[in-house]
């Protein structure tokens, strides 16, 4: 099929799919000035490289991409060429607008997608979190793009139910790469230890255990005996451990109070915190602060 690009508004294959803003299959053969400025995305964009080398800005990064790699960017991602222009090759790219997401990853796909509540939430914790938006050698892709454009042009029976779980099974794709991209070639303590430095700097965020393993890009029972093995404790357990021990940091701060440290460590009140700190330490905070003054 020739190139295209789709808008949402503009193109009538797009009429019964409101969240997609647009669906393209590009091809550039010669180099058009500001045919790619550096903007933000306007929902969560997909964009497969099909062929070509594309040097690309993601996010005020340098990245330099090539065939079945892909970019994922979100609505507050900045993604264009320093350029001003696509380089000359061939790509595909997707852009959904949930019906809700913010940067703290609260995510609403709408009533379109079949993934659960439980998944989109790890889904938009994953991809608030994601510092690296290229994922590489991802060809997977490629074949759910271009079933993606048979059922739009085509318009067989149930074509509007199977683009709904296309793109469901393009987002699940892309994101289990992502969250397990980073663990190539590295054993799980040392992934411990990067999910230790996530978990420190989102306490106040309410993890759940598939939340966590989905960071690690693990199941919840693997992710579950893996952290027993390393920790000794269950994931929850150890998540209450390192709040605790941030709680002790902030306890030295005079100028925050009880509720506020309780409420910056993920603790939905300073009675669950206070029960809970005494709990693991014997004492309970007002008292282990007294006694460190």
């Amino acid at each position: 099929m020739s190139q295209f690009i789709l808008y949402q508004g503009k193109a009538k294959e797009l009429s019964y799919f409101p969240y997609i803003i647009e669906f393209a299959n590009y091809k550039i053969q010669n180099i058009q000035l500001n045919s790619h400025e550096i903007k933000a995305s306007e929902g969560i964009k997909i964009c497969l490289i099909v062929d070509g080398k594309f040097d690309w800005n993601i996010d005020g990064q340098p990245f330099l991409l090539y065939p079945n790699d892909v970019s994922l960017t979100c609505s507050w991602q900045t993604i264009g060429s320093s350029k001003g222009a696509y380089d000359i090759g061939a790509l595909m790219w997707i852009t959904i607008k949930p019906l809700h997401f913010e940067a703290n990853g609260e995510l609403v796909l709408g009533e379109w997608s079949s993934i659960s509540e439980t998944d989109q939430r790890v889904i938009g914790k994953i991809l608030s979190l994601n510092k690296k938006p290229v994922l590489t050698r991802l060809k997977a892709c490629q074949q759910i793009f271009q079933n993606i454009e048979v059922e739009l042009f085509a318009k067989e029976l149930g074509y509007r139910t199977r683009v709904n779980h296309l793109i469901d099974e393009l987002l699940i794709t892309a994101v289990r790469h992502l969250s397990k991209q980073d663990n190539l070639r590295r054993d799980f303590p040392q992934t411990f230890l990067k999910l230790e430095q996530t978990l420190r700097e989102n306490l106040s965020y309410p993890w759940s255990v598939e939340e966590m393993a989905g960071l690690v890009g693990l199941g919840t029972t693997a992710f579950s005996e893996k952290v027993k093995a390393v920790s000794g404790f269950s994931p929850l357990n150890y998540l209450i451990n390192i709040r605790i021990s941030e709680a002790i940091k902030l306890l030295s701060r005079k100028d925050l109070s009880l509720t506020d440290i309780a409420l910056e460590t993920g603790f939905y009140s300073s009675q669950h915190f206070s029960s809970t700190f005494k709990k693991l330490t014997g004492y309970t905070p007002r008292e282990f602060r007294k006694n460190t003054d």
